[in-house]
């Protein structure tokens, strides 16, 4: 008897989850567009394309054979920039980022998705704590060299935060590793010759 009430019971929850799964699943589409709308137009400024980033894309595998989702700008059909996401892992565990990149291979802007950072120190990667992130806009694999993508302390060009070296390490380093994959599909991104 008490098999049946619980039965009963487990899939009677088991319907309402399955239920309410069906009603929100369109909203929550919906939202994950609006937030990823949001976190592109921090990296691929408006005045600089004409189409909707979200619906025009294309998935490449990056070195270690991972799918990655390349947004692209254009304007007046012409390719003005690309942006996708990439990953380092910091002190609290994975950071995702957002890059956005010109035909050239400068950096457009970079913006924090995600962390686990430890808050007062390492969350300084955000641009409502800090300016910090602002410092890649512009640069490209070449300027600095890529033996200087790296924070101070390991005698490359960025600064750290005091007490939190390996947040910025992580970002500077998922950063290069993000031009690499650019410079690496150059051709198939922009239909230019490196």
């Amino acid at each position: 008897m008490h098999g049946v009430i619980l039965g009963t019971f487990c899939l009677g929850f088991g319907l309402v989850l399955a239920v309410t799964d069906r009603i929100t699943k369109k909203d929550i589409t919906l939202r994950a567009m609006e937030d990823r709308q949001t976190s592109l137009s921090q990296v691929i400024p408006e005045r600089i394309h004409d189409n909707n980033l979200v619906k025009d894309t294309v998935v490449m595998k990056d070195s270690r054979n991972r799918e990655i989702t390349v947004y692209r700008a254009r304007m007046k059909g012409k390719l003005t920039g690309v942006a996708f996401e990439i990953s380092g892992t910091g002190y609290g565990g994975e950071i995702m980022l957002m890059l956005g990149v010109d035909p050239d291979g400068r950096l457009l802007g970079v913006r924090v998705l995600s962390h686990h950072e430890t808050p007062g120190l390492g969350d300084r990667i955000e641009t409502k704590k800090s300016n910090w992130i602002l410092q890649f806009t512009g640069l490209s694999l070449g300027n600095p060299p890529p033996q200087r993508w790296k924070v101070k302390k390991d005698g490359g060009q960025f600064d750290s935060f005091a007490g939190a070296t390996i947040t910025p390490r992580a970002v500077v380093l998922a950063i290069r590793n993000g031009l690499e994959f650019f410079a690496a599909n150059k051709a198939s991104l922009t239909g230019r010759k490196q």
